[in-house]
């Protein structure tokens, strides 16, 4: 049987962190927090927990999230959220799979809760997520705050029928709130790798994003919260490109 360590990177999450880690307790040979500085009381109940726990200045999603691999103590890693819990079919996946490792990587769905409602449609679900893998053939990449799992070449990879469970936005309050935060994110990133948005741009991505998650990925079944879910994904959009410009000048002209 291989050893697992199942890594956190975390951020003032007590609100959720407990139900994640007693989720993972049973799958994992470690388990290892990386806390970037929280406030709140997330490193006491780490510690309750006899957690591996790091204390680490933010570096950004991606960069986060690749120092946390370096610091795991075993080379098989089940990487999750603060928000994420491991669904009993998942938990039970896991266990088989530490039993009879036969590929590089698995995949795994999504299920998200979205403002009360776990959803069934929308880029929501099944929202495939590559989280148990072999750190020496595997990395995270992308653009801040969207990193995900690259395996490398030639490796192998498989599809699990079995759900990480995401307790994604509580309100709209907080959706509000993370719209613009991952949008500014998501603008510094495009800004630093000097894209330069054609005008109007932000509109046509928006509107494409509304129609593809409100009709295209069902999003009209889920009710009131699939048409929250699809505007706020446009609004992210548009403000994304909209910020894009700003900030490619700050660069170009620091203060």
């Amino acid at each position: 049987m291989i050893k697992l360590s199942v890594v956190i990177v975390a951020f003032n999450e007590e609100k959720d962190i407990e139900r994640c880690l007693n989720s993972a307790q049973d799958v994992a040979d470690e388990i290892l927090v990386v806390d970037s500085l929280s406030t709140d009381s997330t490193p006491d109940i780490c510690k309750s927990y006899g957690v591996n726990f790091i204390s680490h200045p933010w570096e950004g999603y991606v960069n986060q999230k690749n120092y946390a691999l370096k610091k795991a103590k075993f080379d098989y890693i089940l990487s999750l959220d603060a928000d994420e819990a491991l669904s009993e079919e998942m938990h039970k996946a896991v266990l088989e799979i530490k039993m009879d490792w036969k590929y590089d990587g698995y995949i795994f769905n999504r299920r998200n809760k979205y403002c009360g409602k776990w959803m069934e449609f929308t880029t929501l679900y099944p929202d495939r997520k590559l989280r148990l893998f072999d750190r020496r053939k595997g990395r995270w990449t992308g653009y801040d705050p969207h990193d995900h799992v690259v395996m490398d070449e030639g490796s192998t990879s498989r599809k699990i029928n079995a759900d990480i469970m995401h307790w994604a936005m509580e309100d709209m309050e907080e959706q509000k709130r993370k719209t613009r935060n991952f949008a500014e994110v998501a603008a510094k990133a495009y800004a630093a790798e000097g894209r330069n948005p054609w005008a109007g741009q932000g509109i046509v991505h928006a509107a494409w994003r509304f129609i593809r998650e409100f009709f295209l990925r069902f999003g009209f079944m889920e009710g009131r919260q699939g048409f929250w879910f699809a505007s706020s994904s446009a609004r992210y959009t548009y403000l994304k490109y909209k910020w894009v410009k700003n900030y490619r000048d700050e660069r170009a002209n620091p203060a």
